[in-house]
């Protein structure tokens, strides 16, 4: 087996949502009400911005710096015209898919956050659960259903109405969805806690449709700073763990007694951290059981996750070399495209280099067979297996420019002093 037989299905990246995106899909009587974008001067420069429920949103990308050089990856772009167009445009998208050689993809929202938190307390409720709904049917029609194949569609729900909730979890799976983005810590967000039995209704849909539960790091609970003064640096290195707070309570939550085939996806939260968080969890689970309650029938909280879990990486050698500590039928890869932590348009070179040592069928499962079978997606029978290589689909985008442009413009925390750039420098761009 070569780099170019790889079959690529990433199953993290973000869609930078384009202005167009209620204009079809929005009944008529909430259109005053939608999420709008507007443009400001900003000195020469122009500044695009969402506004909703009379707050302007002012950050539309999100570190959406793909195609940039390493120096500008900590720059926040604040206009359409300062980003890849492959970010926003689905087209682009594809062929930025091609040349990085990634088959299929989901895409979590931007500036309705991660997990679409943002229409929590909105001003009118209705008007709110049709702006989700119009939000799905975008992307399952336009986004996903633009080529066949190539997308994995994802959808947002009204967290405030469980019951709103569960109707949109039957309907968007009816349209084939079979994966919703959550809150990892819905507490996080004034929501009910996962362990209070609000949520059961939603499990149980999830459940009888096979749709899993994607539950991005930063979606409800933030990775956190230390201190203003703190190089950014340090965040960024913890920044993939800090969902173990939430893998834990999950993990020990009530959820998988009552729903044991419901599926979660710990999104863009790595694999190396893991052998070591399941030996503490079974530690604990045997140590403190006797007082804390803990009841995990026959299973030990590590057999647990192995069965319920699905785990995905970007980069994440130390844990492709001890795959033998997790379960490699719930390894899956992700490219996070178009974000700093993306190493587009190499994709294939960089996991080639620690994914070769394993048995091919290994290779398989983690690239692309495992994430085909937990998110229902089978490109094959549409565009044919021997079109999905990594070879196959660079040959169909050798037109496509991926030198890198610097200079776009953008807010850049860079420091003239030459002094580390600190959590605070990174924190008032998004203030």
């Amino acid at each position: 087996m070569e780099m170019n037989d790889l079959i690529l299905v990433s199953v993290d990246d973000h869609v930078i949502e384009p202005p167009t995106l209620f204009d079809r899909h929005l009944p008529a009587k909430y259109r005053d009400q939608a999420p709008r974008m507007h443009t400001t001067k900003n000195g020469t420069e122009g500044q695009d911005s969402w506004i909703y429920d009379g707050k302007v949103l002012p950050n539309i990308a999100l570190n959406a710096v793909v195609g940039r050089p390493p120096e500008e990856y900590g720059v926040e772009p604040a206009a359409y015209s300062q980003i890849r167009k492959g970010a926003w445009d689905i087209a682009s998208r594809i062929e930025d898919m091609n040349v990085n050689g990634v088959l299929g993809s989901i895409c979590f929202p931007t500036f309705p956050q991660f997990a679409g938190v943002l229409f929590i307390g909105s001003k009118d409720p209705a008007a709110a659960k049709a702006i989700v709904s119009a939000y799905n049917d975008w992307h399952i029609h336009e986004w996903a259903g633009y080529a066949p194949g190539r997308m994995i569609p994802l959808a947002i729900m009204p967290l405030w109405d469980i019951d709103a909730c569960v109707a949109e979890a039957k309907r968007v799976a009816a349209l084939g969805v079979r994966t919703i983005t959550f809150p990892d810590v819905p507490a996080a967000k004034g929501l009910p806690s996962i362990h209070s039995g609000y949520w059961d209704p939603l499990w149980a849909v999830c459940e009888d449709h096979r749709i899993v539960v994607s539950i991005h790091i930063g979606s409800g609970m933030s990775a956190p700073h230390v201190s203003s003064e703190s190089p950014i640096d340090s965040w960024i290195v913890t920044m993939p763990m800090s969902i173990a707070n939430a893998t834990s309570d999950w993990l020990f939550s009530p959820i998988f007694k009552k729903f044991p085939n419901l599926k979660v996806a710990l999104s863009e939260g790595g694999i190396g951290w893991i052998p070591y968080f399941l030996e503490r969890a079974d530690f604990t689970y045997k140590h403190h059981s006797a007082w804390t309650n803990a009841n995990f029938g026959e299973l030990l909280p590590s057999e647990l996750f192995f069965k319920n879990f699905i785990t995905c990486f970007i980069d994440d050698a130390f844990g492709l070399a001890n795959t033998r500590f997790l379960n490699d039928n719930m390894i899956t890869w992700e490219c996070d495209y178009p974000h700093s932590d993306t190493v587009w348009p190499n994709c294939p070179e960089a996991l080639w280099k620690t994914i070769q040592h394993l048995p091919e069928n290994d290779i398989h499962k983690i690239t692309h067979l495992n994430a085909m079978r937990e998110f229902s997606y089978d490109p094959f029978a549409i565009l044919g297996r021997e079109n999905c290589t990594v070879g196959a689909l660079r040959a169909q985008a050798l037109h496509v420019d991926t030198a890198p442009r610097a200079g776009l413009g953008g807010a850049n925390p860079a420091r003239a002093d030459g002094k580390p750039v600190t959590s605070g420098d990174v924190m008032k761009m998004f203030a």
